[in-house]
């Protein structure tokens, strides 16, 4: 008898490649903006990140989701959040990598490392293609650790062990720890945004080793990565919204009172653990001076931001991957999906995209490399929100048009191997996270006051006039916009312009020829449809889909 069930004409899945030698656009963002760069460690990670073994940790983390252990047997207080083995097996993998703490380690003789914003950026941004949600405690440790310097006293204890690459779950004194991380606690349910509307109270109740020792009480809202080794958080003293330091596990080795609530219940980042959490006399330390703690968590919030667009760009790429590697395989109508004419159009739309999204981020992290520069500087105020704005806004709806070079397969989340569905799912979160859309671009209408807005973003394009007309009409424009800008109804839409800009710009240095033609021709000069896939007929659409192939 015949088998009445043979699979035919369904792809291998996409495994046992290297994330980072197969990204063309990485690796000449790289060139671009850290020139000379030894990359074999990034390669090395590539390695692993593509390996299937991996994949089997990002799966099981993401599927057997974190649980709330508040209480013992006995009714004592536990407030643990337990994780599957898997997680564990991912966060030591990104701390191995130095992809927390490790840029703010200098070396032996006190110097910075050369570009090592942009080396830990680029691995930041592959991990996010093997799992999003576990570099969540990552990217915050990334965030405050500079922070932490406002108290030179608890940075001589806890940076060295912040930018160790080693990862110790255990709930211990920091000082037996192999490594530590940190987390955030900043919103709450009646302000969200709007921090200053906190309520949470400090009161001062003396001073030690670490100086002005307070009191909390109160709540927050969300409450990401509860397990972290210490969080910083705002809390109102005498003087205003402060920034302290609040670890979890009290120098005399008893736990802090932070009382964890419930698990948020999330669309997407299923392996990370948010919570609500609720402070009864917690033990916190002052970092910087009472009253500047809005001041403190801006500054702290330029990195995650920096993070947000390294996430979805990387969110970006693995779609994209996974829509070549399965139109590739899959036929209909007589050949491979790859060479149908409208496919072909959405696969070099969306590399286009994915690259452009690349080589904005990548821009952004040499800013922090080079921060000591006052145009630099300049650039990462100005860029942030930038980036943050446009990059993730254009997550989601790529993410649903490359599920749909998937069709129904794409869709489907079979025994937690639906990886496109998880990108989908996660996608909005870097948009929502550190500020959403509207937060963006009110940011960026306060870097524009600063004197220097205009000569700095144009200093910043002068290097592709002439390449291309429609760059230059937008960028001519530019300087009478920043300078009269006074509407918050229009800030969107510069927030777009000035992104794809910058974005044209740095593919014109970058890129070959056939892809920052092609993104000017259809971003700025207007021979494009309002989605993915209606790119002009003059567009090298073969080269531009070999270029994003990961083989």
């Amino acid at each position: 008898m015949p088998s009445t069930h043979e699979v035919f004409n369904q792809p291998a899945p996409l495994a046992g490649y290297n994330l980072f030698d197969g990204n063309r656009a990485l690796r000449d963002a790289l060139q671009l903006n850290a020139p000379g760069l030894n990359t074999r460690e990034l390669s090395a990670l590539g390695a692993e990140l593509g390996s299937p073994a991996m994949q089997t940790h990002a799966r099981l983390a993401a599927t057997h989701q974190p649980q709330l252990l508040s209480h013992d047997r006995f009714g004592r207080r536990l407030d643990q959040v337990e994780f599957h083995p898997s997680y564990h097996a991912l966060m030591t993998a990104a701390t191995a990598a130095g992809l927390h703490g490790t840029p703010w380690a200098a070396q032996p003789d006190g110097r910075p490392h050369a570009h090592a914003h942009q080396r830990r950026a680029a691995g930041f941004l592959l991990f996010t293609e093997l799992e999003p949600a576990i570099l969540c405690p990552i990217s915050m440790t990334y965030a405050v650790t500079p922070a932490l310097r406002a108290n030179a006293a608890i940075y001589a204890d806890w940076g060295p062990g912040l930018s160790r690459r080693a990862y110790d779950p255990e709930p211990k004194l920091w000082q037996h720890k192999a490594g530590l991380t940190m987390g955030m606690g900043m919103t709450e349910k009646q302000g969200g945004s709007d921090v200053r509307a906190n309520t949470t109270r400090a009161v001062p109740v003396g001073s030690d080793g670490w100086g002005e020792r307070f009191e909390i009480t109160g709540h927050k809202w969300f409450f990401s990565a509860p397990m972290c080794d210490a969080f910083l958080v705002l809390a109102q003293t005498s003087s205003g919204l402060s920034c302290l330091f609040l670890p979890r596990t009290l120098p005399d080795g008893s736990l802090n009172a932070l009382h964890i609530q419930r698990l948020k219940d999330k669309l997407g980042n299923h392996a990370n653990a948010s919570a609500e959490v609720e402070f009864d006399g917690a033990q916190a330390w002052l970092v910087g001076e009472q009253g500047r703690g809005i001041a403190q968590i801006l500054e702290m919030g330029t990195l995650t931001r920096l993070d947000c667009a390294l996430g979805t760009s990387g969110l970006m790429r693995q779609a994209l991957s996974l829509a070549l590697n399965h139109t590739r395989q899959r036929e209909a109508f007589g050949k491979p999906l790859i060479e149908q004419p409208l496919m072909r159009n959405v696969l070099a739309d969306l590399a286009l995209e994915s690259e452009a999204a690349t080589a904005l981020a990548m821009r952004l992290a040499r800013a922090f490399d080079q921060s000591q520069e006052p145009h630099e500087a300049f650039m990462a105020r100005l860029l942030t929100p930038v980036a943050k704005f446009w990059i993730c806004k254009r997550g989601s709806h790529f993410a649903q048009e490359a599920m749909e070079c998937l069709g129904g397969n794409g869709y489907v989340e079979e025994g937690g191997q639906g990886v496109m569905a998880r990108i989908y799912r996660e996608m909005p979160l870097n948009s929502i996270w550190e500020g959403a859309g509207n937060i963006m671009a009110l940011d960026l209408l306060r870097a524009l006051r600063r004197a220097d807005a205009v000569g700095a973003l144009q200093q910043e394009l002068a290097a592709t006039r002439g390449e291309h007309p429609a760059l230059d009409r937008l960028v001519a424009a530019l300087p009478q916009r920043l300078d009269g800008m006074t509407s918050e109804g229009e800030a969107r839409r510069l927030a777009q312009d000035v992104a794809l800009a910058v974005q044209a710009a740095l593919l014109l240095q970058s890129a070959p020829a056939f892809v920052s033609r092609a993104f000017c021709d259809s971003r700025l000069a207007g021979n494009w449809g309002q989605t993915f896939g209606t790119l002009g007929p003059d567009c090298d659409f073969e080269a531009l889909i070999e270029r994003a192939m990961t083989y």
